[in-house]
């Protein structure tokens, strides 16, 4: 239940496009409601560490094992697109290279 209010804006933003616009005006102060369009909508997942907080990083971890101790997972990572691609590869590949000794 911690994090209701915050699920419960997400959809409230989701349907009022203004209280979107409203968000997004922190960034771009002269968009206009006129200026956004609804598009098709997704699912993120969102994780949540022990305590339910919200994780707002990546979350590495591998396996055990022959195979597991090979195996690099990379949960909970954001959907930047092209903003910042090659920096999130980049800290994946140092991320690989000290976790594997490469």
């Amino acid at each position: 239940m911690r994090n209701i209010s915050f699920g419960l804006g997400e959809m409230y933003r989701g349907v009022v496009i203004s209280a979107q616009v409203k968000q997004l005006q922190r960034f771009v102060p002269e968009l206009k409601a006129s200026d956004v369009t609804r598009g098709p909508s997704g699912v993120r997942a969102q994780a949540l560490d022990a305590d339910g907080q919200l994780v707002d990083d990546f979350v590495f971890d591998g396996g055990v094992g022959e195979i597991g101790s090979r195996v690099l997972h990379v949960r909970n990572a954001p959907s930047p697109a092209a903003t910042s691609s090659l920096s999130i590869a980049k800290m994946i590949a140092d991320k690989i290279q000290n976790t594997f000794t490469l």
